[in-house]
């Protein structure tokens, strides 16, 4: 294979994509290995790399004895046209072995935009696409991811799903491989199995019937399996793998620095974040251990840039004093500490003096909307005081660069709406001229505004995506209402946000959708090289589906929905009752403020979260 390679990589860009040996990659004596497992990121090695679930669980599976997992990338167009034309089939970069020499093909999957990759993998690699087709245990393929919470667009093509956090299921999921390898079971025998360990769900055991108007009629289990099929959490997160011996990328990649996962879950309940409602309950780490995973990933990388993740760092309620010890270690050798995901309503001067002792990055925040009504309707719970405010603190610290993130085609949303974008952006220009301590460098403010695609789990799964036609409207009334031509307004394509609406509420009917697109030459459907929106059209017009059946009629309170079999222990009562408080534009207190009784802390053993 790598006398092949060297034969075509002076043929493709970025060849570092493609030839592993990185330092900190593991290597295993095939001798010594009875389970191979391909773990298949569907999107390029600079976002996979990046992927920190897929670092986590790369290293849980490595750990185990007798187990060995190789990484495995989407190629760019490129490598996969010299591939095809050199009849090379896809490889695991560790060891150069093709997908065909391996027992268990898992994928992580974190955007519905990546569908078409796991099918085109499986293509590449010589294994078969539907599930169906593949009759002994071998070349066993599975998902997880924070995408598969509605499994049903792969179901003809996943043997079965991991729902949650994979820390523990995985080696569960793995041993029982093992034990069915060794025992030479049938792969019926294996997903029977494998569909009694708690968060796993085995599609083929569940029958879908429909209605004449095409609505889902029933979801039957078959042959045993789980009426209900709930995720997967790790109680204590101090208790759980975080690798700090982390492989070190051969080329840049899209965050190259350490990562530092503070806290899993979300206090905060905006309405329209799938994340927010599906990573719960909240549970952080300690800031002992915190400090000593900083140091080691450090150290083991050689980075000079550490973030400190979660869904909402600046909520993780011992920060300031991990910010104050981690800056401690930082400030003397020159090694930047980030944090992203900053709330307008807790950004601190004492938080900014840190940020910035080492040098200065722009900050971002999300108001999500331009006024006080739709803020509260989708519970963001910030009110335009505190981002003016939050403004000013920057902007005397220094900063003159600030991006904003908002989005267009929230439910309840009105032209005033809209224009209220243009009216807070103009309020926070006005900020930056009374209380910018350096004027000389001028101000930079990047607005950007997505087109809402409403998602499974959250109170705003039931509602109607408007059309691209009105999407479009509102994104032009902004653009002609900006306050200034300094500015920089960028907008998400209404044409791949519909898509996403449809595979992130789609069922079964579309795995013929996805088959068919890629056998038309979809791929990287997330990368504005690779996507051709007339394709899926073609695509969905020769399979009789409609996709405004799934994105503009929106689904009815009382609707089988196609991901039903599925919990993440939030309650579907919670979700319609914060719907209705959304209508009438009221907010539902964080989760440290009060309880709101959602349901997640029953998937702990003391039945309470650590928001």
């Amino acid at each position: 294979m790598y006398e092949q390679l060297e034969r075509i990589l002076p043929n493709v860009q970025k060849p570092a994509r493609y030839v592993g040996g990185e330092y900190n990659q593991t290597v295993k004596d095939k001798a010594e290995v009875d389970v191979r497992v391909a773990f298949c990121f569907p999107d390029t090695y600079e976002i996979g790399m990046s992927n920190l679930g897929m670092r986590i669980l790369y290293a849980v599976m490595n750990r185990m004895e007798g187990v060995w997992c190789e990484r495995v990338f989407a190629p760019w167009g490129d490598m996969e046209d010299e591939l095809r034309k050199n009849n090379l089939p896809l490889y695991a970069l560790e060891s150069g072995d093709p997908l065909t020499d391996f027992d268990m093909i898992a994928f992580s999957v974190g955007y519905e935009m990546c569908y078409t990759n796991v099918l085109n993998m499986l293509r590449l690699g010589n294994i078969p696409m539907r599930a169906a087709d593949r009759k002994g245990l071998e070349h066993i393929v599975f998902a997880g991811g924070a995408c598969i919470y509605n499994p049903e667009p792969l179901a003809d093509f996943v043997d079965f799903f991991s729902l949650g956090e994979g820390e523990e299921v995985t080696q569960e999921i793995v041993s029982l491989y093992r034990k069915a390898k060794r025992e030479e079971w049938s792969k019926e025998a294996f997903l029977l199995a494998a569909s009694k360990l708690e968060g796993v769900y085995v599609p083929s055991f569940y029958e879908h019937s429909y209605n004449d108007d095409g609505t889902l009629k029933a979801i039957t289990p078959l042959h045993g399996a789980p009426k209900t099929v709930t995720k997967r959490i790790m109680q204590d997160l101090d208790d759980a793998l975080y690798p700090t011996d982390i492989i070190v990328p051969n080329t840049e990649i899209v965050h190259d620095r350490s990562n530092l996962e503070v806290m899993r879950g979300c206090i905060r309940g905006c309405r329209f974040c799938q994340a927010g409602f599906t990573y719960r309950p909240v549970r952080p780490r300690s800031p002992e251990l915190l400090l000593r995973q900083a140091i080691e990933l450090l150290e083991n990388s050689g980075c000079h840039e550490i973030t400190l993740s979660s869904l909402s760092t600046s909520d993780y309620k011992f920060l300031p004093e991990l910010a104050q010890r981690m800056q401690d270690y930082c400030t003397p050798r020159k090694i930047n500490l980030s944090l992203p995901s900053l709330r307008a309503d807790n950004f601190s001067r004492e938080l900014m003096l840190r940020l910035q002792q080492v040098r200065k990055s722009g900050l971002t925040f999300a108001p999500e909307a331009g006024t006080q009504r739709l803020r509260d309707a989708i519970n963001k719970n910030v009110t335009e005081e505190e981002i003016l405010e939050t403004c000013s603190i920057a902007f005397e610290g220094g900063w003159n660069n600030v991006k904003l993130y908002f989005m267009l085609g929230l439910p309840t949303e009105t032209d005033e709406d809209v224009l209220g974008i243009a009216e807070l952006v103009y309020k926070i220009l006005k900020t930056w001229r009374e209380h910018a301590s350096n004027k000389k460098r001028g101000v930079r403010i990047h607005v950007a505004t997505a087109y809402f695609v409403p998602k499974p789990f959250t109170p705003f799964q039931w509602e109607k995506q408007i059309s691209p036609e009105e999407y479009i409207r509102r994104q032009k009334l902004l653009k002609d209402n900006m306050p200034s031509k300094s500015i920089e307004y960028n907008w998400h394509a209404s044409d791949l946000s519909r898509l996403e609406a449809v595979l992130a509420r789609g069922d079964r009917r579309l795995c013929a959708v996805l088959e068919e697109a890629v056998r038309r030459g979809a791929k990287l459907d997330g990368w504005d090289e690779y996507f051709s929106y007339q394709t899926w059209l073609d695509c969905f017009a020769a399979c009789g589906v409609d996709p405004d059946f799934y994105t503009t009629r929106g689904y009815d309170l009382d609707e089988l929905l196609p991901w039903d079999v599925i919990s993440d222990g939030v309650r579907t009562a919670f979700l319609k009752k914060e719907r209705e408080r959304a209508y009438r534009n009221e907010t539902t207190p964080d989760c440290r403020t009060q309880c709101s009784a959602c349901g997640a802390s029953c998937l702990l053993k003391g039945g309470k979260c650590d928001a």
